[in-house]
């Protein structure tokens, strides 16, 4: 197996949003604010190559939306996901599964691209895509809160592919999957995310997705304004990072544009970041 790290492109949300009822004084010392608020934001997929296998786990924003709609984004930056996958030698034709952690747009939105006549299509012909069958039922008949997040023009053209296809069950991990690929399962951002856990050059390395965002979100308390069950993503968050602290995880962020992988360390105050790195200089 190998891995390989793929940005796909950078953006900028609001750190209130991003941080809840957490002060700004308080996170802005590890996510510092534009004067909108804003600040920086990766999306950054992971890419297994595993035999014949080539899985990407989430594709970042993609590109077919609205001038309008990425101008609320402040887009900067030139990484882009077709770039990235070049970079490594492969190209979307080649990636023969996609797993979507969830289906908020900046996880899904590069799976689907808009062709000149208009019509959207799979931008990885060739893929299976992957999601939990929960999530999508979930996804697919939004509630009011997330709704702006689920956009029908990133996930209609999903089912509509006939390359769709679902893992299922409701226990927190789920091993011995078809993509030999364990997965932690979190309700707290929302209903049945997947955390990919890989174990890879003797270490154990978890894809965070939007359970930590940041190497800012270490602390417990810092949870974001997204989740829908922010109570809930407290206590799934202090046992995953418990865990993780006691078993000397990795953890790969998908939304931090400075930090690749970080570690985090038990102390007298609980858990707290140990160390960051960038992937190519941990896993040689």
């Amino acid at each position: 197996m190998t891995l390989y790290p793929i940005e796909t492109g950078n953006f900028k949300l609001d750190g209130g949003a991003m941080f809840g009822v957490v002060p700004k004084v308080l996170w802005q010392r590890t996510n510092p604010a534009d004067d909108y608020n804003r600040i920086d934001m990766a999306a950054r997929s992971l890419l297994i190559e595993d035999g014949k296998r080539l899985i990407l786990i989430d594709t970042g924003l993609g590109n077919k939306q609205s001038e309008k709609f990425f101008s609320h984004y402040a887009l900067w930056g030139d990484h882009s996901l077709e770039r990235s996958l070049n970079a490594f030698g492969f190209s979307k034709n080649d990636i023969t599964d996609v797993v979507f952690t969830h289906l908020h747009f900046d996880h899904c939105g590069g799976a689907i691209m808009q062709r000149p006549d208009g019509m959207l299509v799979p931008a990885f012909p060739n893929a299976h895509f992957w999601c939990h069958q929960d999530h999508w039922n979930w996804a697919t008949n939004p509630n009011p809160r997330e709704k702006a997040s689920f956009l029908p023009e990133n996930i209609r053209p999903i089912q509509e592919s006939g390359q769709l296809q679902f893992l299922k069950g409701s226990d927190e991990e789920l091993l011995n999957t078809p993509l030999g690929v364990d997965f932690l399962v979190v309700d707290g951002h929302t209903e049945k995310q997947l955390l990919p856990k890989l174990e890879y050059q003797d270490k154990t390395l978890l894809f965070a997705a939007d359970l930590l965002p940041t190497a800012g979100h270490v602390p417990i308390p810092y949870v974001m304004g997204y989740d829908t069950r922010p109570l809930l993503t407290l206590e799934e968050k202090s046992l995953i990072l418990q865990r993780a602290a006691n078993e000397n995880w990795c953890l790969f962020l998908e939304h931090d544009p400075r930090n690749e992988v970080i570690t985090v360390q038990q102390t007298e105050k609980g858990v707290k970041l140990n160390q960051t790195h960038m992937f190519k200089n941990l896993f040689s």
